[in-house]
């Protein structure tokens, strides 16, 4: 029988090479996946990266739980980190639309391509949550979901060399809704073992630290493209990146499956149709679960502001490769550099990450606003708006690092599921909703729903102070 590691080798041969510097210390690989590996180096590797010398103190969890710590942190951090190289490596804001442009794929298919992705993984997560809440082990619901996206990453590299057209947009689509449901079942599955395996104190650096290792990958990206911008290699360059991408799911994977995750509650795991109608009724019966859902929907903004800051910049400067490329730049040094600092400001309060990163959003979109009005000339440097979308990607990096822990740390047990559950399902039909902010372009110019956009974010930030502390 081939083993694991030698199938992902076969298949991840034709896959870019990630530069040496980039590759995770051997210590840490053997740490993590070598189970005869001692606790003493996990330790140590786990005590130097939450930087507190008791690291070992645990909170909301289990003593069986608090004794794997240091290694299952590691094995979690890892694979996540893996994950969001993935989403760097196939991002459908940027990479995606790009590939898809270039086999002829009609205009109404590309627009559809970051909606799928985001609201098919998050609309169906009531039905995903009862069938995960009968579970006591849910760790293999994460595992199968992540060899789901790196079959769904695989389909679109076959899909990029052989089709064309509108057949091929119906393709993607397809293969993205396959990714997007699977991506739903790990959602659900990795805050739940999140919350079981790692304190309280510890899930927003373990956050904030994968969210910086995808963005060191992702400035590389950016260096390569800037090389390859000019050289008509970008149609093949894009294929290579997919297949990467598929198999860093696949390392993830087999990495996660090696969690220590001891038996959890199982209550609740009925009929799908009816538990979801059960959770729903958590946004009457728990307003500290309401108001957060609330806050989250006006955070929105820091995601919706993205494609328009683009946008913007396509209309000022124009559409050369050099011009993504300094927007994937911008986006990565924001996870490299930002990660582990919202990460460490979550653990201790993350309600104030969120209402921090959300006054940034807004701050860095009314500052692109005013230079529009009053140094329009500002705008046509190639450099400006993805400075501003270097502020921009901080701030969101900041508030996925606030919502996710501060969800997490406001319930536990089954309690946990359902919050994470509802939320996404009602943030995934706000997300279609919200979609119909970018018709107003026609009315106000890109400018102006920007101009919108901060003032979800200042509200929003309002709206985070007044929720409760975890």
């Amino acid at each position: 029988m081939v083993s694991p590691n030698a199938a992902c080798a076969v298949i991840c041969r034709g896959a870019p090479r990630v530069p040496t510097s980039l590759n995770l210390p051997k210590a840490i690989a053997e740490a993590t996946i070598n189970s005869n590996t001692g606790p003493g180096l996990a330790e140590d590797l786990y005590g130097k990266l939450v930087n507190e010398e008791d690291a070992r103190v645990c909170k909301d969890i289990s003593d069986d739980a608090c004794r794997e710590t240091p290694r299952n942190f590691l094995l979690i951090l890892i694979s996540n980190g893996f994950t969001k190289l993935g989403d760097a490596l196939a991002s459908p804001k940027t990479l995606l639309p790009w590939m898809a442009a270039s086999i002829a794929v009609p205009p109404w298919m590309i627009g559809l391509l970051v909606p799928i992705r985001e609201s098919g993984s998050l609309l169906p997560q009531l039905a995903i949550a009862s069938f995960i809440r009968s579970l006591p082990v849910r760790k293999w619901v994460w595992v199968t979901g992540s060899l789901l996206q790196a079959a769904a990453v695989f389909l679109l590299v076959m899909i990029s060399m052989t089709l064309t057209g509108a057949v091929a947009g119906y393709a993607i689509i397809a293969s993205l809704i396959l990714f997007s449901l699977a991506r739903g079942f790990c959602s659900v599955a990795s805050k739940d073992v999140l919350g079981k395996t790692v304190p309280k104190s510890r899930r927003g650096q373990l956050t904030g630290w994968s969210s910086s290792a995808a963005g060191l990958v992702t400035v590389s990206i950016a260096a390569v493209l800037l090389v390859l911008g000019g050289r008509g290699e970008l149609n093949e360059f894009y294929a290579q990146l997919l297949l990467g991408a598929g198999c860093l799911w696949l390392v993830a994977a087999l990495i996660y499956s090696q969690v220590v995750e001891y038996s959890g509650e199982t209550d609740g795991g009925g009929n799908a149709g009816d538990e979801a109608l059960k959770r729903l009724a958590l946004l009457k019966t728990d307003p500290d679960f309401r108001n957060f859902i609330i806050a989250r929907a006006l955070l929105m903004c820091s995601a919706l502001s993205a494609p328009f800051y683009v946008l913007m910049a396509q209309e000022r400067v124009g559409s050369a490769p050099a011009l993504l490329a300094l927007f994937l730049l911008s986006a990565g040094a924001a996870s490299l550099v930002s990660g582990p600092v919202w990460g460490r400001f979550a653990d201790a309060s993350s309600r104030l990450v969120m209402a921090a990163a959300a006054a940034m959003t807004s701050a860095s979109g009314l500052l692109l606003v005013l230079m529009a009005w009053l140094a329009p000339s500002l705008l046509e440097l190639i450099w400006t708006i993805p400075v501003m979308y270097f502020l921009l990607s901080v701030a969101h990096s900041g508030v996925r690092v606030g919502r996710k822990t501060y969800v997490v740390d406001l319930a536990s047990g089954n309690r946990r599921t359902d919050y994470v559950a509802v939320g996404n399902t009602l943030i995934g039909v706000l997300l279609l909703m919200a979609g119909a902010i970018g018709a107003l372009s026609a009315l106000v110019g890109v400018i102006g729903v920007v101009a919108v956009l901060s003032g979800m974010g200042a509200l929003g930030s309002l709206l985070c102070l007044a929720l409760k502390e975890t």
